[in-house]
C-alpha cells in the first residue's frame, strides 16, 4: 500500500509544476489604453481597499467603472468618492446572472481597447497593475489572486483555492481578474455568451478556445490579492457551496483526475496509519504530506502553519461540502440577496 500512497503522493507535485509565477520583468504595459471594469453588488466593505490600490500604482488605467449591481449599501457613493465612474445597473434581465449582467454594462460602456476585469474583494500589490499590464500574450489573461488570509477559520479554504487553482492555471481562466483585448471579448460574444452561469470563466474559457484564442493563468503573488469570505464559516459554506460543484466539472478531465488521486494520496496516510497502527510507516508518510501541502499552499496564499501541518482538517471539511455542493446542485440558493440556481 506504501507504494500506491507514492504514487498518488507524487501527482502533487505535478499540479504543483503548473503553479507558474509571472514574469515581473516590466514590459509595455499599455495603461492608457486598459479600462478597470469592477461588478459590484453590497461591496461598501471590500472596494475602498480596491481603489485604494489602483489609486497608489505608478501607472494609471484609461478609466475605472464600477458597475453598481442593485447595492442596498454605499457602494455607489465610494466608488464615486474615490474617482471612479459609477454605471447603475439596470434591471437583471431574465436568463443573467447578476455578475455577468454587470460585467456586460461595463464592457459596453468602456472606452479602452484592453479590458481589465476584477472582483471587487481583489486588491492590486504595490506596482502590480503596470507588471499585469506588462505581461505578454496574445489572448485572454487570467489571475488567480495570492489568498489572503486573517482568520484561523479562512485557513479551511485552502483546498478550496488549491482546487480552484489547479484547475485554471497554467492553461484556464481564473474569475477573479481578466484582462483581454476588447476585439477578443467580442469576438466570442463577451458575457452575454455565459449569461446564465455562476462560474462564467469556465465557460467563457471554452468560448475563446473554440474561437482559437490564446488562454493563460497565473498564479497572483506580487500581483494581486483578494481575501475570500471574511465574514466567517457560514459566508464560506455558501459562497464556496453555490457552484464548487460546478466548478469541477469544468475543470479539464486530466487535471480533475490528478486532483482525485493526489486529494486520495493526502487521505490515505492518516487512514492506513489509524486503522493498521502501523505509524513507524505511517507517521512519516503523513509529515512527507504536511509539508508537501504547506509548500504549495505557500505559494498560493498565507495560510497558517498550524492547520497545513493538520492538513486532514480542511481537507475533511472540503470534502463534506463539495458533496454538499453537489447534491444542492440545480437547486435555488440565496447569495447577496438573490436567489440563484446553483449550476
Amino acid at each position: 500500500m506504501i507504494f500506491v500512497f507514492m504514487a498518488l503522493w507524487t501527482t502533487g507535485w505535478i499540479l504543483a509544476a503548473r503553479l507558474r509565477r509571472p514574469d515581473t520583468t516590466p514590459g509595455p504595459c499599455h495603461a492608457l489604453q486598459t479600462s478597470i471594469i469592477i461588478p459590484a453588488r453590497n461591496e461598501a466593505h471590500n472596494l475602498p481597499r480596491l481603489l485604494q490600490s489602483i489609486a497608489a500604482q505608478p501607472v494609471r488605467p484609461r478609466e475605472i467603472l464600477v458597475v453598481d449591481d442593485g447595492s442596498s449599501d454605499h457602494t455607489a457613493a465610494i466608488a464615486r468618492d474615490m474617482g471612479a465612474t459609477v454605471i447603475s445597473s439596470q434591471p437583471l434581465p431574465d436568463g443573467w446572472r447578476g455578475k455577468t449582467w454587470a460585467c456586460h454594462q461595463g464592457a459596453l460602456a468602456a472606452q479602452g481597447d484592453r479590458l481589465l476585469f476584477m472582483d471587487a474583494d481583489t486588491w492590486l500589490e504595490p506596482d502590480g497593475l503596470r507588471h499585469l499590464l506588462g505581461i505578454r500574450h496574445d489572448g485572454a489573461l487570467s489571475v488567480v489572486p495570492y489568498h489572503a488570509v486573517r482568520r484561523t477559520c479562512e485557513d479551511l479554504s485552502l483546498f478550496f483555492n488549491l482546487c480552484m487553482t489547479a484547475g485554471t492555471v497554467p492553461a484556464g481562466l481564473a474569475g477573479q481578474v481578466l484582462l483581454v483585448g476588447r476585439r477578443h471579448y467580442q469576438r466570442v460574444g463577451g458575457h452575454a455568451a455565459v449569461r446564465g452561469h455562476i462560474l462564467e470563466n469556465f465557460r467563457l474559457a471554452q468560448h475563446f478556445r473554440s474561437a482559437g484564442i490564446p488562454l493563460r493563468s497565473l498564479t497572483g503573488k506580487g500581483l494581486v490579492c483578494f481575501r475570500m469570505y471574511p465574514d466567517g464559516l457560514r459566508e464560506m459554506v455558501h459562497g464556496w457551496a453555490k457552484g464548487f460543484a460546478a466548478g469541477a466539472g469544468g475543470t479539464p478531465p486530466r487535471t480533475l483526475l490528478l486532483v482525485i488521486a493526489w486529494l486520495a494520496g493526502l487521505l490515505l496516510a492518516p487512514q492506513a496509519g489509524l486503522l493498521t497502527g502501523e505509524w513507524l510507516l505511517w507517521g512519516p508518510a503523513c509529515v512527507l504530506c504536511s509539508l508537501q501541502v504547506a509548500w504549495i499552499a505557500r505559494k498560493l496564499g498565507d495560510f497558517g502553519w498550524p492547520l497545513m501541518l493538520l492538513y486532514p482538517v480542511p481537507l475533511v471539511f472540503f470534502c463534506g461540502l463539495f458533496g454538499w455542493s453537489a447534491m444542492r446542485s440545480g437547486k435555488t440558493v440565496t447569495w447577496k440577496g438573490r436567489r440563484i440556481h446553483a449550476d
